[in-house]
């Protein structure tokens, strides 16, 4: 049984969730406090964020690709010795798929009932935000909000006339507040926040924001709230062991490539994988005895010149596809196994060369949204005929796969997605394995099964 949770929601992207929520698990943690860090949605970057505030790895709670016991079993995995739940909301509170709230931060808090403070930035204004609590309170029932967090005050006089405000229509408190302090910013580009792997904040930011929210929070109040929320029964994600030694599947690993649920890569382990990190940057060589590759997604676009110079590391996947050993690749993965890739600059470089694809940056068209896929074919990931939820989330065009070689037909429109050749599988659609646990029981099998 599990109780103690909060959801940290906004009222629309790029309000301050994040940085909030990084304060948040950072002064708790100072505590002594044990939170576990939590996002809503199909984000990458923000729990590799959360991981370096709470000293722990965080989760991904999605609605839309985990039914509800998978995602109450990927909820009691992260718990495990922790004391407090802090989930960080996606995009606005209602913002679903196209106009509905399927896939949104509300759905997911009222299916897991966890109580909700709203963030909202109010640099620029005092009354009207009293106008978008209320209208978040009237909303939608069954939506829990305890509390509003705000963002970007200026003054202490400002911070007053917003909270009497919000309490005057709402009868909410102001549970917390952070100024306008660049020092405590996280950095953006054009897939949103820089991931931790890159210092995106460093740990004099950290120790500055949490400082802040100790100062600034009520943070008993939110602690009892936190505690309020009533009792969740959960059973963790696992899988038994598939494989009859412990077969290495190299996970790419490094600036390029660090797009990965961490549920995915428990499973694996849960299946008997030893899994081993590398860096398609760095390293000349696969790891040895590597039955299996991964390679997730990431920023290869930033990186290509230094893919396209590691001619070893080239040689070694190439290698490895060639004595047809199980790969798997999402997104950025599958733009590095292509022929060549051309970058918002211009610059078309040569890539590891597997697929007959050649991607290309533009700045044009964002491919975002969730996917249901059918596989054409069979593949170390799973059967032919098998249907599984995704996500799509790039600023990338590849050309289309001939249906020959195409691994997904697409749903809602008949398209084809993807490459599958061989015991290659590579697709701009990322999977959560925590959704469809036989995934990780495949890769891991098909993996074991190869000669030594």
């Amino acid at each position: 049984m599990v109780s103690a949770r909060l959801l940290l929601a906004g009222t629309h992207s790029s309000v301050g969730k994040t940085t909030v929520t990084l304060g948040l698990l950072a002064a708790l943690r100072t505590r002594g406090r044990r939170p576990a860090p939590f996002k809503a949605g199909p984000d990458y970057i923000d729990p590799s964020l959360h991981a370096l505030a709470a000293g722990r790895p965080s989760r991904n709670l999605d609605v839309w690709l985990l039914d509800d016991a998978a995602l109450r079993g990927v909820f009691a995995r992260g718990m495990r010795e922790a004391d407090l739940a802090v989930i960080e909301g996606v995009m606005g509170l209602y913002d679903g798929i196209g106009a509905t709230q399927q896939g949104s931060t509300a759905e997911l808090a009222r299916t897991l009932q966890c109580p909700v403070i709203l963030v909202l930035d109010v640099a620029a204004m005092s009354g009207t935000a009293a106008a978008l609590v209320l209208g978040c309170c009237a909303m939608q029932p069954g939506v829990d909000l305890r509390g509003v967090i705000l963002n970007r005050v200026g003054s202490a006089g400002h911070l007053q006339a917003t909270a009497d405000a919000i309490r005057a229509a709402t009868g909410l408190p102001v549970l917390g507040s952070l100024p306008m302090d660049p020092e405590v910013a996280v950095p953006e580009r054009h897939l949103g926040l820089v991931p931790a792997s890159e210092h995106a904040m460093s740990t004099r930011a950290l120790e500055r924001l949490a400082a802040l929210v100790d100062e600034r929070f009520d943070l008993e109040a939110l602690w009892r709230i936190a505690h309020e929320a009533p009792d969740l029964t959960t059973n963790a994600v696992q899988s038994q062991p598939v494989a009859n030694g412990a077969p290495r599947i190299a996970v790419a690993q490094d600036r390029a490539f660090g797009f990965y649920y961490q549920d995915t890569i428990d499973l694996l382990r849960d299946c008997g994988a030893e899994v081993v990190p590398f860096s398609p940057l760095d390293d000349v060589a696969l790891p040895s005895d590597a039955r299996g590759v991964y390679i997730g997604g990431g920023f290869p676009e930033l990186y290509a010149r230094e893919l396209a110079a590691n001619q070893p590391m080239r040689t070694a996947i190439r290698g490895h596809v060639a004595r047809e050993m199980p790969l798997y690749a999402e997104c950025g993965g599958l733009m590095a196994l292509g022929q060549t890739l051309t970058t918002f600059e211009g610059e078309t470089l040569p890539m590891f060369g597997v697929l007959p694809a050649a991607s290309r940056m533009q700045r044009r068209t964002l491919t975002i949204g969730y996917r249901e896929v059918e596989s054409l074919r069979s593949s170390p990931l799973m059967p032919k005929g098998m249907r599984v939820r995704g996500h799509e989330f790039h600023w990338s065009v590849a050309n289309a796969p001939t249906a020959q070689v195409a691994a997904y037909r697409l749903s809602d429109s008949d398209a084809l997605e993807g490459f599958c050749i061989g015991s290659t599988l590579a697709s701009y659609i990322h999977l959560n394995f925590a959704g469809t646990p036989a995934l990780a029981r495949s890769f891991v099998t098909a993996c074991d099964r190869v000669l030594r």
